[in-house]
């Protein structure tokens, strides 16, 4: 209840806003104009479409940041001196902003949809190799050094201590992935011809003076996000209990 009173508070300051004219009302709408509007893209216009293509994009580009991420940061991690010599480039491409690199994946992908979808795994991928490796680097080490003591060999290590003991780490790297993911994608869709997809239905309805859609459509993205992010809390407090201990 206490997180619905941010939510409460923001609507109440729109209305303010909109009741003292601090705004031209084309360009502030009321949140129940623009409740009304989105809405009625959702059940009668593409925005349902639009909706359905970001979610597919992200996810896609997310299956493939994990698939990539996890075991290469893993692997890089478990070596320590392997991962310091390749820092400079992970860290590098991980502080470069992901529309920086729309002119590079468009040479390679073209303009297309795989370009969406790659520019934002690589982005993810960065970030969820990097948490991985990092998980497993700050593993305990009295753990690594009694599974040694008992006989257990390097692989073994590997994916009943290190694994484990990155395994909080692993989950916080890819729910920041997942949300950097939906960012790209959106961005991308904004200005990478994109014929459909919340981003691309932004431009549109800004360009039309469409502010309660665009509006809309903003705070939908918004509710994506934490929907995801939320989601991922739930997942790490379910399964990673032992985070911490």
């Amino acid at each position: 209840m206490r997180g619905l009173l941010g939510a409460a508070g923001f609507i109440a300051l729109w209305w303010l806003a909109v009741l003292l004219r601090l705004a031209d009302p084309v360009l502030l709408p009321s949140p129940a104009e623009t409740l009304r509007e989105t809405w009625a893209a959702l059940q009668g216009g593409p925005l349902l479409h639009d909706l359905t293509r970001t979610v597919w994009r992200t996810v896609q580009a997310f299956v493939i940041a994990t698939a990539v991420g996890v075991p290469l940061g893993i692997a890089l991690g478990a070596k320590e001196g392997v991962y310091r010599s390749v820092e400079f480039v992970v860290d590098f491409f991980r502080s470069t902003p992901a529309s920086a690199l729309f002119p590079l994946f468009l040479i390679l992908f073209g303009v297309g949809e795989g370009t969406k979808v790659a520019v934002a795994a690589f982005g993810a991928a960065l970030v969820i190799l990097f948490n991985a490796a990092y998980g497993v680097m700050n593993a305990r080490r009295t753990r690594v050094l009694a599974a040694r003591v008992m006989g257990a060999g390097e692989a073994r290590i590997l994916w009943d201590v290190l694994l484990w003991e990155a395994l909080p780490q692993v989950l916080v790297g890819m729910r920041a992935g997942v949300s950097l993911a939906l960012v790209i994608v959106v961005v991308a869709e904004m200005f990478i011809g994109s014929t459909d997809g919340l981003g691309q239905r932004v431009i549109v309805a800004q360009s039309l003076f469409e502010s309660g859609l665009m509006y809309g459509v903003i705070f939908l993205a918004g509710a994506l996000g934490y929907l995801l992010n939320l989601t991922f809390l739930v997942l790490e407090k379910r399964f990673v209990h032992w985070a911490g201990r």
